[in-house]
């Protein structure tokens, strides 16, 4: 989304993606309101509703056995008033072929950044592994969204100040079946939740369990398994996970850099801010990065001249949000998650829950948080003539 806003504004841009392709399952495919609102500013709306994706209005959930609606999105000042839950692999060849419209768009796959390029202290590009070998890219500016697990960030020598997390997550997928009610579902029980996203014909699930305990529940094996998920999922079986190779692991984290820039490198989304499951904000907040970037930095990458300072305004910009989501995360994972796994006993219905579903107007705070954050952007940059 940063090399497509900031091709669109007329600057010369090559996006590296380091796999061949984008087929990576069990990756962020909630695309929120504020995110849609941003493609309707691009002009993109319609053709990226074109695409098969399910609109999800509504976030339940259950304690034990009683069912309450937390948020109710159908309220937001926005065009798109719902979630679509869309692969990632489809949003991102969405953006790819939206960007190649600008000859200033380059998208180079297979490329894998492997170490920066130095003057001093500022970084003046990267070079890259290729199916053709290695390649050195000199660059105004490197943007580093390389993820949680970012090497650029690791090259940069920057502070990763982690907050905790108290679970980890176990991705796999359980077959739709009739009368079953489509919406964003999260079911907690004793010392354990799932969480069920509609994905049209199946359910991307995730079991959510005390942070490190994967191998344990792993090595119970296939039966224990699906006799946990099929009771966690009202079923009488789920006989549709053939293996536990099925299942992957997705280690919870929450942290954020200190510093995200230094002379000629920023980082954006996860490589600046590693954001829990919670809400499914990653991608979204990772996508108003990208905004608030082009908006700030188009106007000094057209004149060749970025300075820290300017980069550092991105920082500024975006910190706020960051640390709101972060702390309502991490407010949620110890106020309500981590007593939950800790005593393997049912949580009760948190009071302002239980008010909402007396006062619905409630419901909209929630919508409103999860689906438009606490910052959302606005497309500032206009196109290239």
């Amino acid at each position: 989304m940063a090399g497509f806003l900031l091709a669109r504004a007329g600057i010369d841009v090559v996006v590296l993606e380091k796999h061949s392709d984008f087929l990576r399952d069990f990756r962020g495919d909630t695309i929120h309101p504020s995110t849609m609102e941003v493609l309707a500013e691009l002009g993109l709306l319609e053709n990226f509703l074109a695409r098969p994706h399910q609109e999800l209005k509504y976030v339940e959930g259950e304690f034990g056995d009683e069912r309450v609606r937390v948020g109710d999105l159908t309220h937001l000042p926005t065009r798109a008033k719902f979630i679509a839950m869309m692969p990632q692999w489809d949003f991102l060849d969405f953006l790819a072929r939206a960007g190649e419209q600008f000859p200033t768009f380059r998208l180079m796959m297979g490329a894998e950044a492997t170490a920066l390029l130095r003057d001093g202290e500022r970084t003046v590009g990267l070079t890259a592994t290729t199916p053709s070998g290695t390649l050195a890219i000199t660059a105004d500016l490197v943007i580093g969204a390389d993820g949680r697990h970012s090497g650029l960030r690791d090259a940069a020598g920057l502070a990763v100040e982690d907050l905790g997390a108290p679970m980890d997550v176990l991705w796999f997928r359980l077959a739709h079946r009739e009368r079953e009610q489509h919406a964003a579902l999260g079911r907690l029980t004793a010392g354990q939740a799932l969480v069920m996203l509609d994905r049209g014909d199946y359910w991307q699930c995730a079991l959510i369990i005390r942070k490190g305990t994967a191998p344990a529940v792993l090595a119970e094996g296939l039966t224990a398994f699906r006799a946990r998920i099929a009771t966690l999922a009202r079923r009488d079986s789920v006989d549709e996970i053939q293996s536990l190779d099925e299942v992957k692991l997705l280690t919870v984290a929450v942290d954020r850099l200190t510093e995200w820039c230094r002379p000629g490198l920023l980082f954006i989304g996860d490589a600046a801010h590693t954001m829990s499951p919670i809400g499914g904000v990653g991608i979204n907040l990772a996508i108003q990065d990208a905004v608030a970037t082009a908006n700030i930095l188009a106007g000094p990458l057209r004149r060749r001249a970025v300075t820290l300072a300017d980069l550092q305004c991105v920082q500024r910009r975006r910190m706020f949000p960051t640390r709101a989501t972060q702390a309502l995360q991490l407010f949620i994972q110890n106020r309500v998650i981590d007593p939950m796994l800790r005593s393997g006993s049912t949580p009760a219905v948190p009071a302002v829950v239980r008010l909402a579903q007396h006062w619905p107007l409630l419901q909209r705070i929630p919508a409103r948080v999860i689906g438009m954050g606490f910052r959302p952007e606005h497309v500032r940059t206009s196109e290239a003539r």
